[in-house]
């Protein structure tokens, strides 16, 4: 993709999501999706810590970062990371009435996960959930890699190819990338160390799955 084919893109999904931020936010409360991750996440022993530094890579309307805290990590700091303002509004908005979640130890910050700004091997662990989709693969997983510590964690819910998976394509505009794919390229950066399939009885297993990845 031409850097002037990204930034027309860019521009395009950030408008996107901002007008429909309302919308998507209240179709993955209804849908169980939060509670699906966080069952994942509480599963997990993550070395997070009071020092440690999360980043949610294309948090959206803080769906995967709630999660988090719900999970009951409590990190020295979450950045809460996302193209669309409006998206980062109502998340900054929605932290302070989670009961379960520290708003205070996160921070919202907007830009584009192909260029983050943070400098080299500033976290313990990225979450990734359904952003990958609108980047090159390689571009993303590289770029996740250069911000995490040499065997900090990146949690990455891909969507998988399905029928649920296939409407999403159409409705959100984004190119599913195969799963062999997920794991030929991540293994470039990462050691795949999970790959968990959410039970069938939850929605989010229609169109998505996780791999929990280690940087290299």
């Amino acid at each position: 993709m031409k850097p002037a084919t990204r930034i027309r893109s860019k521009d395009k999904t950030a408008t996107f999501y901002d007008r429909i931020a309302d919308v998507h936010n209240l179709a993955l409360k209804l849908n169980g999706y939060k509670d699906s991750v966080t069952k994942f996440l509480k599963s997990l022993k993550l070395d997070i810590g009071p020092d440690s530094m999360v980043l949610d890579a294309g948090s959206g309307t803080g769906v995967v970062t709630f999660a988090f805290h719900e999970a009951g990590f409590r990190p020295k700091k979450t950045v809460a990371f996302d193209l669309s303002r409006n998206s980062l509004k109502l998340a900054r908005g929605q932290a302070r009435k989670e009961k379960k979640v520290d708003h205070k130890a996160i921070s919202h910050v907007q830009g584009n996960v192909l260029s983050l700004p943070f400098a080299d091997e500033s976290f313990d662990v990225v979450l990734s959930c359904g952003v990958l989709e609108y980047v090159p693969l390689d571009d993303g997983l590289r770029e996740s890699a250069r911000v995490l510590k040499k065997g900090g964690r990146l949690v990455l819910l891909p969507v998988k190819p399905s029928l649920v998976g296939s409407v999403l394509e159409l409705l959100y505009n984004f190119k599913i990338h195969p799963l062999d794919d997920v794991r030929k390229i991540s293994q470039r950066y990462f050691n795949i160390v999970g790959n968990h399939k959410f039970p069938v009885a939850e929605p989010i297993a229609w169109s998505k799955t996780i791999f929990l990845l280690e940087k290299k």
